[in-house]
């Protein structure tokens, strides 16, 4: 039996492996056959995730994608970048792929499969689990095992994001659609990003029905925490302990998310060709903020970078 897999309710676990197996654009396989290639034995499974999911021309956009592998050190010919991704996991690269004159673009992540499963269960912030308890699609995986494995993990991130997004509720009934969208509002204030509320209560509504049925799923696991009302409500089991604990666990998962943000910003530098571009396009796409790439923020991207950071963080377009 897959490490972890008594743990996830079967039904949930059900539930991730349907909505892993939905389809997506023909173009993917693009990108998806140079991963492949690329990482030949060493690939466990790639995961598509993020603003790509329902796209149909991918040539207008950028793919996000996680790389499974079995080990990091058989990964790398650069001993360096296997130990940056066993101590800071993941290592983000940048792939280009072009067929009949389009070219296709994607920025993946490479983190070992012992890691995943770690990270979505296990992991203080939720840099993992707050991205795959959202809806993602399974486009490669090595073998049956493999996928039972990268199905439970994200059944664990559902869990686990749920868990402590529910303990900062004040106990009351609460519709599926307020507890993700509260639920990604406090994964994106742990982080770096732009996002706002309106982005996560669409990205919500966009996948409400996905939402409500992980929900419904995941409720062998959140006994004592979560019961089913008539009407299809929910009411949360909490206490005002429970509040104080699960924000103080929030401030300290926001102020450990810039640290870790920016360390992985500077890694990315290392690993991420025009990473900086990609990081001011991801800006100005979702608060409207131009971010100028002067050219003494090319020749020095940590150093300089980070004075760009603390300017966004006082204009509060990062958060």
């Amino acid at each position: 039996m897959p490490p972890l897999a008594k743990q996830a309710p079967a039904p949930l676990v059900e539930a991730i492996a349907w909505q892993n197996s939905l389809a997506v654009s023909p173009d993917f396989e693009h990108l998806v056959d140079a991963i492949r290639q690329h990482f030949c034995d060493s690939l466990d499974a790639i995961i598509l995730y993020g603003s790509c999911l329902h796209a149909s021309n991918l040539s207008e956009g950028i793919a996000d994608f996680y790389v499974l592998v079995n080990d990091y050190h058989n990964v790398y010919s650069e001993r360096y970048l296997a130990y940056l991704n066993a101590w800071l996991p993941p290592n983000v690269f940048y792939l280009e792929a072009t067929q009949q004159g389009k070219t296709f673009r994607a920025k993946y992540a490479v983190i070992s499969t012992a890691d995943f499963e770690h990270g979505n269960q296990y992991w203080f912030h939720p840099y993992l689990w707050a991205r795959f308890a959202q809806p993602a699609r399974l486009l490669y995986v090595r073998d049956d095992f493999i996928r039972q494995r990268v199905n439970v993990a994200m059944a664990q991130a559902v869990i686990k994001f749920m868990k402590s997004s529910l303990l900062t509720f004040e106990a009351r009934a609460l519709p599926a659609e307020e507890i993700w969208t509260q639920g990604l509002m406090l994964t994106y204030a742990a982080e770096l990003r732009a996002e706002r509320e309106t982005r996560a209560r669409h990205l919500t509504q966009l996948s409400l029905e996905n939402y409500a049925r992980l929900t419904a799923t995941a409720l062998p696991a959140l006994h004592g925490l979560l019961t089913l009302q008539p009407g299809g409500h929910y009411y949360c089991h909490t206490t005002p302990s429970d509040n104080r604990r699960a924000r103080f666990h929030w401030r300290l998962r926001r102020w450990q998310g810039r640290i870790l943000s920016i360390l992985r910003l500077s890694k990315a530098t290392l690993t991420f060709r025009d990473c900086l571009d990609y990081a001011a396009w991801k800006i100005e796409r979702h608060s409207g903020v131009r971010v100028e790439i002067t050219p003494m923020l090319r020749r020095h991207p940590i150093l300089w970078g980070f004075k760009v950071m603390w300017q966004l963080l006082r204009r509060g377009v990062l958060r």
